[in-house]
């Protein structure tokens, strides 16, 4: 697997580097031994307790994306999941610590228990005033002698943070983060693992397949489990949750992205959390966010604390670090009427039936709904892979609204499809075949019979579109379709739009959309999806059966 990287041994002192280098001053880094990796806040005067936490690299923006004010005095960064050495843990103490003393946040894994806790003895040897707290948040294994810290140590950084930032002594800012700490719980989720940069991608997970309970280390869940959807994942997610927290009371949650999940995924698991029975209880919500990540792991981790109004002050306390998750209270979604005015102007149509009309109706949504995967997969070597999903979505809009829709007047059918269309379909596709259908209205209201109108509606989607047929679109299919329709019927129109689909494939130069960007090579042999879908439906129409799914 390919990544942005020079050299594997160097790669975190010039990630450190970044990192200082890209925070307009805010940040600094020690200096003098390339295994000492540090970052510091630049401004610090050492008048307050200083917190100092860290780990291996990997896990972006913690640690060192954290260091700023209310948060992290300092961070010290390991190689990729591996804890900084004693050396590099002593001299970020060393070099942050005053009078007030310094606090080590420490994640419960062996390595860093062992480095930070022999750093913070021989820092005392040296006269320094120094506490430290291990946090514990995870919940995968019941009854474990050491769970392991995860992505809730950012919570004890948090809480800490602001005990010290408000410049209490090192005696309270420690039991802030210990009772911070023994009050958090988190879990994680994960469909694949991670890759370590200049490694290549390994697999162990079968498509459908979900870990749950992981660290953040790229080892693999305590349990297998067949990936549900959100809302039950989430389900199962808060039942495990609810068992290790209070009965009652109010909760904060940080949403966790490991790494490699869009943010679409992070919104929808947010809200499934927040629909069930625990995500009720939430009044602070931190995320959905990377905050604690495992390098590209497509998961994401659920942190919960039960929440006071202390607690709420220092979760939402300002602090500079940029990529910090706000925490913001947990209220219904606001929601607005749509537009008086995007409603047609006049009198919806009123609804009338024919059977005919309703059976080409039915047929060729049907058709198009069928082909969403098909369409998707062309799409996705030419384009986005979304214009099954445009048809599709469109189709099925239309076949609910089938017996609502004016059959018997073929001009106010059209202008109804148009409008249905334009509300709901995306994508230049669904805008497209709205234009064609409301220009097909026009001409039929104009006295045209259904081949002309047709037509009519095809050179106006081109006139606004402003494709042609060569151009390796849609055109490409429905022209000549429209062509044999005046001339020869449907059966020939669906033969036209069958070879002209097929022609595509030969066209190694798009003349417009997302194609148009694409080189001779990735068009060679591939169907333009658009063209496909009109040829399915007038495959459709004719009653002929769906044309094989394309390679």
């Amino acid at each position: 697997m390919a990544h942005f990287i020079n050299d594997r041994a160097a790669l975190v002192a010039e990630a450190v580097d970044g990192l200082v280098r890209a925070s307009g001053g805010r940040l600094a880094r020690l200096d003098g031994d390339p295994a000492i990796r540090v970052v510091l806040r630049a401004g610090w005067t050492a008048n307050r307790v200083a917190l100092v936490s860290g780990g291996g690299a990997g896990h972006e923006p913690a640690h060192a994306g954290f260091v700023g004010r209310g948060l992290l005095t300092a961070a010290i960064c390991g190689d990729v999941f591996a804890s900084p050495s004693v050396d590099a843990v002593l001299a970020g103490i060393l070099a942050v610590t005053g009078p007030a003393g310094c606090l080590l946040i420490i994640k419960n894994y062996a390595g860093d228990r062992l480095n930070f806790g022999l750093a913070a003895e021989r820092a005392r040897a040296l006269g320094l005033a120094v506490e430290t707290v291990t946090v514990a948040d995870d919940v995968a294994i019941p009854g474990a002698a050491q769970p392991r810290g995860i992505a809730g140590t950012l919570l004890v950084h948090k809480v800490a943070g602001h005990a010290a930032e408000a410049g209490r002594p090192l005696a309270e800012v420690a039991a802030a983060a210990r009772a911070a700490a023994a009050g958090i719980r988190s879990l994680g989720i994960a469909v694949s693992g991670c890759t370590l940069p200049g490694g290549t991608a390994e697999s162990r997970l079968a498509p459908g397949e979900a870990e749950l309970g992981l660290g953040i280390h790229g080892e693999p869940g305590i349990e297998r489990i067949a990936l549900p959807p959100a809302a039950d994942l989430a389900g199962l997610m808060t039942a495990r949750l609810a068992g290790t927290l209070p009965a009652d009371g109010p909760l904060a949650l940080l949403v966790n992205n490991l790494g490699g999940t869009t943010a679409l995924e992070m919104q929808v698991l947010a809200r499934a959390v927040l629909a069930t029975t625990l995500g009720a209880r939430v009044r602070l919500l931190l995320g959905p966010a990377a905050a604690m990540t495992a390098l590209d792991m497509h998961g994401a981790s659920l942190s919960l604390m039960p929440l006071d109004a202390d607690t709420e002050v220092a979760l939402t306390a300002a602090t500079d670090a940029p990529t910090w998750p706000l925490a913001v209270p947990v209220v219904a979604p606001a929601t607005r009427p749509l537009p008086d005015r995007l409603a047609r102007q006049g009198q919806e149509p009123v609804p009338s039936h024919d059977p005919a009309v309703a059976g080409a109706i039915t047929a060729v949504c049907t058709a198009l709904a069928a082909a969403e995967a098909d369409l998707n997969a062309l799409d996705a070597r030419v384009g986005d892979g979304d214009t099954g999903t445009t048809f599709a979505t469109a189709a099925r809009a239309v076949l609910a609204e089938r017996d609502r829709l004016p059959q018997v007047e073929p001009s106010a059918l059209c202008h109804a499809l148009s409008d249905r269309l334009a509300r709901v379909a995306g994508g230049s596709s669904g805008v497209l075949m709205s234009i064609f259908f409301a220009a097909t209205g026009s001409a039929l209201a104009e006295g045209a019979g259904w081949p002309a109108a047709l037509t009519a509606g095809a050179a106006r989607l081109q006139a606004h579109g402003g494709a042609k047929p060569g151009d390796r679109t849609l055109l490409d299919a429905l022209v000549p379709a429209l062509d044999a329709l005046a001339a020869g019927g449907l059966a020939a129109a669906a033969r036209a739009a069958e070879a002209g689909a097929a022609a595509t494939a030969g066209m190694t130069r798009a003349g417009t959309g997302r194609s148009s960007y694409l080189a001779a090579a990735d068009l060679a042999g591939v169907e333009d999806p658009g063209a496909v879908a009109v040829a399915r439906a007038f495959a459709a129409l004719t009653g002929t059966a769906g044309r094989p799914a394309p390679a």
